[in-house]
């Protein structure tokens, strides 16, 4: 839920709590209210009942306290006059029927929904009658009893919360409209806090955030600020040392390369002349003629093995023949040697040649590692590559349908991926892992500098004529 609709929704739990204050308040009121009233119509009707009584025994001629007071029919509509709507009363005189009378039964108002009437009387109960006595004489002549009527005194509180709900509605619908236009305003500088957060949670550090008027605001838009700047430059930094280690990993890997093509080739090309030595004199000697052929069959795999090393720690063309070209022979290789029965498609677009040296081998490198895992990892039966040139990007993507999981290889913890992330990262990169038809599709968008315009030079050594591969092999 967001912020502002919790405030609002605490703003108008509020007033509904005041409205059910206010309501209950009111219903008490009226309830008193008709207690009170209740007792003034009995109260009412006894003085019109004396008068009454009075004039009678003056017209008449009686009196005393054995007078017979035999009295005209006092329900009357002048008599209605004194009694308070939704009341009936009944006067008793000594020794004669009870008369009644009721006002305005039917003036209370509408009827009152059930569930309101349950929970009245559950709450007030039933106002109880009330009592007066007529007093002639110094004695009783009658009595009054005044009883609200209950469906008529639920009416009248029901109208008037009804009329209280509805003020208090029209109230709750304003004080809404001018919370969301407030709060609103008021936070404005969080909506824009939690872009500039964004941001940064995409990769993007140099996002800074405004000043606020609001205090509270303004320091959490300084603290952010300050952490903006801090990952920057952390990232900043962190890339520089990725970029230096995979420096030094690929002068390790030419180093490595090197070694075993100056020592461990020139080894094998030595075991291999030796064994035709050997097989050329041998003679009669068919066992020892049989032994040279094996020595010469293990050489020449261990020379085919050593050529594939050579190849995965230094790409032989990539310094003089360009990136296209690495990797059509690289995909070629693959398609040689897979055991499963994959096609293997690549397709460029746009113009490869002024790539920086780094971002080329760095491209070459993510390309060999999404081919391993394609094909160790999965089943695929068509794996296609695809590069896309733009003035100042790269866009690379790898489509499989080897049956993989894209979730778990965006979380997985195997070092291929770390290290597409990481080189990808320290170029500036983004890396996107996503379902594809079938599998995976890995897309990565690396800026590229021309190599005229990058900044760091160049190792422009060439390969040795002696490391090439197709003289090793020879």
């Amino acid at each position: 839920m967001g912020l502002l609709i919790g405030l609002i929704l605490r703003v108008l739990g509020v007033v509904l709590l005041c409205l059910a204050c206010a309501t209950a308040w009111v219903v008490a009121e009226v309830h008193q209210g008709i207690r009170e009233e209740t007792a003034a119509s009995a109260d009412r009707v006894v003085r019109e009942a004396q008068e009454l009584a009075w004039r009678e025994l003056t017209w008449r001629g009686s009196a005393g306290r054995s007078a017979k007071y035999a009295f005209p029919d006092w329900r009357s509509s002048h008599t209605l006059r004194f009694i308070s709507p939704g009341n009936c009363v009944a006067l008793t005189w000594e020794g004669e029927a009870t008369l009644q009378q009721c006002s305005g039964l039917e003036t209370a108002g509408r009827p009152a929904p059930a569930w309101f009437e349950t929970l009245y009387r559950e709450a007030f109960g039933v106002i109880p009658p009330i009592r007066r006595a007529v007093i002639l004489n110094r004695r009783e002549a009658g009595i009054v009893v005044t009883t609200p009527d209950r469906g008529a005194a639920v009416r009248q509180v029901w109208r008037q919360v009804r009329v209280l709900m509805a003020a208090a509605a029209a109230m709750a619908g304003g004080i809404a409209i001018l919370a969301t236009f407030v709060i609103g305003i008021a936070l404005q500088p969080a909506r824009v806090i939690t872009r500039g957060l964004g941001k940064m949670e995409r990769g993007d550090h140099s996002t800074r955030l405004p000043p606020f008027r609001a205090g509270e605001f303004d320091r959490i838009a300084r603290a952010v600020n300050a952490l903006s700047e801090r990952l920057q430059h952390t990232t900043a930094e962190r890339t520089a040392l990725t970029r230096r280690l995979f420096a030094v990993q690929e002068e390790e890997r030419r180093a490595l390369a090197r070694e075993l093509h100056d020592e461990f080739g020139q080894c094998l090309t030595a075991t291999g002349a030796l064994a035709s030595a050997i097989e050329a004199e041998a003679g009669e000697r068919s066992e020892l003629r049989d032994d040279a052929r094996s020595i010469s069959r293990i050489t020449r795999h261990m020379m085919g093995t050593l050529k594939g090393a050579l190849a995965r720690l230094r790409p032989p063309d990539l310094e003089e023949f360009g990136l296209e070209h690495s990797l059509r022979r690289l995909v070629s290789t693959w398609e040689g040697r897979s055991a499963k029965p994959a096609a293997f498609s690549l397709s460029f677009a746009g113009d490869f040649s002024t790539l920086s040296a780094p971002v080329a081998l760095s491209i070459y490198r993510i390309v060999q590692e999404c081919l391993t895992n394609a094909v160790r990892h999965g089943k695929p039966t068509q794996v296609n590559v695809s590069l896309v040139r733009t003035p100042d990007m790269v866009t690379l993507g790898i489509v499989d349908d080897g049956g993989g999981d894209a979730a778990l290889v965006e979380t997985g913890s195997g070092h291929g991926v770390l290290g597409i992330r990481e080189r990808i990262g320290a170029l500036g990169g983004t890396l996107a892992i996503v379902p594809a038809q079938g599998g995976v599709r890995i897309e990565a968008t690396i800026p590229c500098p021309s190599e005229a315009d990058h900044s760091s030079p160049r190792n422009d050594r060439k390969i040795p004529p002696g490391m090439k591969l197709e003289g090793l092999a020879a």
